[in-house]
């Protein structure tokens, strides 16, 4: 029986996330909704009026899906309703978790939005990648991921001028070069880390390994392979985990794809493979372990839509500052076996784990939509069973630039793609393209320190 034998079960039904939530002395409830950006909307409620309302949902403007990152929203959308119509959220019970980092007792759960009549808000992030999950069930499939997050610790910093800086370790020194796969320059930073791990066990995040990257104080966590809806309610919640842990210890966490002017950028590397839902027998290899053609099928579909995709893989202005010559990240979707310097990898493993590891994405990239974009991409290329290009032996930073290299082209691009278009949904396509038309309209209004610095006197 559920809960009767003290295990920390997972609740599946409403009645069992009242007792859950009635057994832990729960006070109060965070319900989440990611909105286009990944931010968290949403409201706090007693545990009571969660309780009451779990039927019916709390009510929400639907328009707090159309806001940016700056808080505004798109008033002149054709998307959302005239009147700003209420949305209602249903919470995933099977994603209650606690918030560990408050005193009173507290949980947290992420909810989809349905209209009154009981539809899903076609739009909203969730609701994009259930649909492209449901297009592979249709066909009896099942797709696997599992993400890799990198991301900067800095000094807190309150004047958003001023360039940011690299934190004091536990030696009571910043770190003057970069120290890749260093331990001693991961050991800097343990009570962050021993925190962070803290706070994902507490909150159920199952984050595998840690590693230090090329940049000063740059960490990635890797993250257990497992369902996509699963895997983007995980990062969603992580990386509020790591931003509370370090601020705990002193310092800011930023998932910012580009936070340093000339250090490395940040990325989530997304490996992905697809099974039978029949059997679990992995789609990428055949009877005898070798690769199939449904591998070959996939990669195309990532080396032909990805760079339509890359406005919901690099969503943010700073997202291609990232995506440059002299950078780690790729600049085209050349794929490679075991080749890193390509867009497209498929890593050294035994037939069960063949994948393939999508490197555009930015750690920035709102999960929900980088998960759902790149399922969608590989869809599409099982369905068009195209072969991909020759798989490429060399830097592939040597080869010419492939992805589009600015926000509004990638945007174009997202629109202009008619495959893309109709598995994720054309008025989901519609009102990300009002949101992030609105961030660049609000970002073209701001005067940079360089404009200041080569123009004032110059011209």
């Amino acid at each position: 029986m559920y809960g009767d034998d003290g295990r920390d079960d997972i609740p599946t039904t409403n009645e069992e996330i009242v007792h859950w939530l009635r057994s832990r002395s729960i006070d109060e409830v965070e319900c989440l909704v990611p909105d286009m950006t990944g931010m968290m909307r949403g409201k706090i409620v007693p545990r009571e009026d969660f309780i009451r309302n779990l039927g019916s949902g709390l009510r929400l403007p639907e328009t707090i899906l159309l806001q940016a990152v700056t808080g505004d929203t798109v008033w002149d959308t054709r998307i959302a309703s005239e009147t700003d119509q209420d949305i209602r959220t249903i919470p995933d019970v099977t994603t209650v978790r606690i918030v560990p980092w408050y005193e009173e007792p507290t949980a947290q759960v992420i909810c989809d939005v349905v209209y009154n009549d009981g539809r899903p808000v076609d739009f909203a992030p969730r609701s994009v990648l259930k649909r492209v999950l449901g297009l592979y069930r249709e066909k009896g499939l099942k797709p696997i991921v599992a993400p890799e997050l990198e991301y900067y610790l800095v000094e807190k910093s309150d004047d958003p001028d001023l360039p940011l800086s690299t934190p004091v370790g536990i030696s009571g020194r910043k770190e003057s070069g970069r120290q890749a796969y260093g331990i001693e320059a991961a050991n800097e930073f343990d009570p962050v880390v021993e925190e962070i791990y803290a706070y994902c066990e507490d909150s159920r995040i199952e984050i595998g390994t840690m590693a230090h990257e090329a940049g000063p104080a740059q960490l990635e966590m890797n993250f257990l392979h497992g369902d996509p809806l699963e895997l983007a309610d995980q990062v969603f919640l992580f990386k509020r985990a790591v931003r509370k842990a370090a601020l705990k210890h002193g310092m800011f966490a930023t998932f910012m794809a580009q936070p340093h002017e000339n250090e490395p950028g940040s990325a989530m590397h997304v490996h992905q493979s697809v099974v039978r839902s029949s059997d679990g027998s992995n789609i990428f290899v055949d009877t005898d372990g070798e690769d199939s053609p449904a591998l070959f099928h996939y990669i195309s579909g990532l080396q032909r839509h990805v760079p339509s995709a890359m406005a919901l893989f690099c969503p943010n202005v700073n997202s291609f500052r990232r995506i440059r010559l002299e950078s780690d990240a790729p600049i085209n979707v050349h794929w490679g076996r075991d080749n890193r310097t390509c867009g497209l990898r498929v890593p050294d493993s035994p037939p069960s784990a063949r994948r393939v590891e999508n490197r555009v994405p930015g750690v920035d990239a709102n999960p929900y939509l980088a998960f759902a974009a790149t399922l969608a991409c590989g869809l599409i290329g099982l369905e068009e069973k195209i072969d991909p290009a020759p798989v490429v032996t060399i830097d592939a930073h040597t080869l010419p630039f492939g992805l589009p290299r600015h926000h509004h082209e990638a945007l174009e691009m997202l629109g202009k793609n008619a495959p893309l278009r109709e598995v994720l949904g054309s008025r989901f396509i519609a009102a990300f393209t009002e949101v992030k038309q609105l961030e660049w309209q609000l970002y073209n209004r701001v005067i940079s320190s360089w404009e200041r610095e080569y123009l004032l006197l110059n011209v």
